[in-house]
């Protein structure tokens, strides 16, 4: 197994790649904010001539992902091409191709915020009020930050004795927003499994997802794209299981694990190399942040 390279910046590779992959939450911005050094790192590698794909696990369709990057300055003029485990999630609503959604009734029981719903409107789906009335669960996540798997539990239980199907539309199981750690719908939907029920996911590390990134780029040498995440269950599984090298950012939500460096710093290789292998996911750089 090769050891990971520490990068001081994404310039070190950039010429080894014509395209990159880029998570969201964690790299390209908090949640709130984007993160220092982004915008000219992304400006950098446009100039570059590298071709940009960001990829992220948000339970929302890309119009609304490019306008929240658009609030926090990352405008549409930054990347080229945006995919989001919501997109997917509503294109395997839309389509039914799948033997798992042909069969599926078309009322949704839906946990989550309300912003989350353009992944099924327009679509032919009614809402159902009580899970005993739906015929499948979409789970987008939890509805305020802080709330606990504990708060759910309830939902979780009567959706299980309706024997409702759940479609999970992000599988991350946590995420930083600004300071602090909160459950994604993820951590709900393994949950849900844990108790026997039918759960589909859409997004990373899942393969169509990125299948449908290397067909918006149009790079035919998979080698000479680059990911790049800050989770090692997500990002850097899907990459690994992809063909794909990745940058592993460490200030994202391992940072503690990885000794809780000051953001942006390096982080010890021994520890580094310690917690890819208990995780069995190998990235092929650790990156402190997006930078330049």
């Amino acid at each position: 197994m090769a050891a990971i390279q520490q990068l001081s910046g994404i310039r070190n590779v950039i010429d080894r790649y014509d395209g990159f992959i880029l998570d969201l939450w964690g790299v390209l911005h908090d949640g709130e904010n984007a993160y220092p050094g982004v915008p000219d790192c992304l400006d950098a590698m446009k100039d570059a001539g590298k071709t940009l794909c960001l990829l992220s696990n948000a339970p929302r369709r890309t119009d609304g992902v490019i306008a929240k990057l658009a609030g926090m300055g990352l405008g549409r003029e930054r990347y080229h091409h945006v995919m989001t485990s919501g997109e997917a999630t509503y294109e395997a609503l839309r389509d039914r191709s799948d033997p798992w959604y042909a069969r599926l009734g078309r009322r949704l029981y839906h946990i989550g915020p309300e912003r989350d719903t353009d992944v099924f409107e327009g679509l032919g789906y009614s809402l159902a009020a009580t899970p005993e009335e739906a015929d499948v669960v979409l789970n987008t996540g939890i509805l305020v930050f802080g709330e606990t798997l504990a708060d759910y539990q309830p939902q979780l239980d009567a959706c299980l004795r309706a024997r409702l199907p759940m479609i999970c539309a992000n599988p991350d199981l946590i995420v930083m927003v600004g300071p602090q750690m909160v459950i994604c719908a993820g951590t709900l939907a393994a949950r849900y499994a844990e108790m026997g029920g039918d759960v589909i996911q859409h997004g990373k590390p899942y393969a169509s997802v990125y299948d449908r990134c290397l067909s918006l780029m149009g790079i035919a040498d998979m080698g000479r794209i680059l990911a790049v995440g800050d989770s090692l269950r997500t990002d850097v599984a899907g990459a690994n299981a992809a063909g794909l090298d990745v940058a592993l950012v460490t200030s994202g939500i391992h940072q503690e694990e990885l000794g809780n460096a000051p953001w942006g710093a390096p982080v010890d290789s021994e520890t580094l190399q310690a917690l890819a292998t208990a995780a069995g996911h190998q990235p092929t750089y650790a990156i402190p942040s997006l930078r330049w």
